[in-house]
């Protein structure tokens, strides 16, 4: 298919963004809610990660068949199919009754979500310029943001209204209403030439798996972008409570904060990423020379303990987002009928990751406890070992061949 007319491009940019707005609502609020369900089910640390994991899981889990999906049936036709899920998640959810039950749809909601960022981003891979696709993924990654800043003090705010539960139900009706203006609007894919032959998929997957530049960035982003996503979701609440002392409407207040600082960050790289490139600062440099600033905020964070608040977070997550030009640099590098298996696969190491970090954290927290530890100690040696992670994973990238783009 030919590249999309000016009109065209924002058309669909605009009707994939409301999806993925509601998609990272749901991936974030369980930070907003964490006080409250952990009251309501008596949830362990451990039980709390593993519950916001969950998503996590359920959406990794669906990332080697969603990449043979998309680049056979399309964006539109899948996303449809997926969001379908995400509507059952939603309203199993506000069903739930138990811990075991909030899991299961908290899993089922993951599935459901996991095309809301890969189906656009495939769709760039063939219908926008190179340029357009590193602007489009970085104003995508903001309207996540978007919906990280909806799922906190507007969440906040309406609890005490209509309670937790109804807000799934309103949820689920979104997501269904987005599901028709995508039905309407998203053109058809264009099948690639070749691309039913039975081998295809397995194939693609072995290339991918295979590619030096692949097998370089991969471990960045099980760590440093899955622990970016992990904290912004998840441990920056139960931080901001447990160890700075925060108020549940202050945590509120502060992961607001730290969502809106994400969206500003990434409008910022939606208008600088074209402009760099073209200057010869490609995703490469930019991530080698800017990553590094990520694990000296880590190292202020953990040293400062209690005095770490919202404003510490934030700047953690803003200097992380450097990683987040690995995944349009992922999908450059490979031709446009495996775009869909190599970021799909690439996104299965990000939120493979965050699941690990966010039930890790909390095993780490709990165990450290159990070691006696107090608990802003055992909150700390947690995030110590998350940045050993990150600098090693940094190490991998800078010192791997570099033969990325051949």
């Amino acid at each position: 298919m030919s590249l999309l007319s000016r009109r065209g491009a924002i058309t669909v940019f605009l009707v994939f963004a409301i999806a993925y707005f509601l998609s990272a609502l749901v991936r974030a609020i369980t930070a907003t809610l964490a006080p409250t369900l952990t009251r309501e089910f008596d949830l362990s640390a451990q039980q709390l990660g593993l519950l916001a994991g969950g998503y996590f899981l359920g959406f990794a889990a669906m990332q080697l068949p969603l990449g043979t999906w998309l680049d056979r049936h399309g964006p539109r036709k899948v996303i449809l199919g997926f969001l379908f899920v995400a509507v059952a998640g939603c309203l199993a959810f506000s069903m739930a009754n138990s811990f075991s039950g909030l899991l299961a749809a908290r899993v089922l909601c993951g599935v459901g979500v996991s095309a809301c960022l890969m189906a656009p981003l495939t769709a760039y891979r063939r219908w926008l310029s190179a340029h357009a696709q590193l602007r489009a993924n970085s104003w995508m990654l903001m309207t996540g943001s978007f919906g990280m800043v909806a799922s906190t003090l507007p969440v906040q705010w309406l609890m005490p209204l209509v309670g937790w539960r109804p807000l799934f139900w309103a949820l689920a009706a979104a997501i269904a209403l987005s599901m028709l203006v995508i039905a309407w609007k998203v053109p058809m894919w264009e099948t690639a030439q070749g691309q039913e032959k039975e081998d295809a998929p397995t194939r693609g997957y072995r290339e991918v798996w295979g590619h030096p530049y692949f097998r370089r960035t991969a471990p960045m982003a099980f760590f440093i972008y899955g622990g970016m996503v992990a904290v912004q979701t998840l441990w920056a609440g139960p931080w901001l409570v447990r160890v700075s002392g925060y108020a549940a409407l202050q945590a509120a207040t502060g992961l607001f904060f730290i969502n809106l600082s994400m969206l500003g960050t990434f409008w910022t790289w939606g208008l600088l990423s074209p402009w760099l490139t073209r200057r010869g600062l490609d995703a490469d440099t930019l991530m080698t020379w800017g990553l590094p600033l990520s694990f000296l905020v880590l190292i202020a964070i953990i040293i400062a303990g209690p005095a770490a608040g919202a404003g510490a977070w934030a700047l953690y997550c803003m200097t992380c987002t450097f990683v987040a030009l690995s995944q349009p640099a992922v999908g450059m590098a490979f031709t446009s009928d495996l775009a869909g298996r190599a970021l799909s696969a690439f996104n299965l190491a990000i939120f493979a990751g965050v699941f690990a970090i966010q039930w890790g954290v909390g095993l780490m927290v709990d165990g450290f406890m159990a070691l006696g530890l107090d608990e802003v100690s055992s909150f700390r040696g947690a995030m110590a070992v998350l940045l050993v992670c990150c600098v090693i994973s940094y190490g991998h990238f800078v010192l791997a061949k570099d033969n990325s783009h051949q």
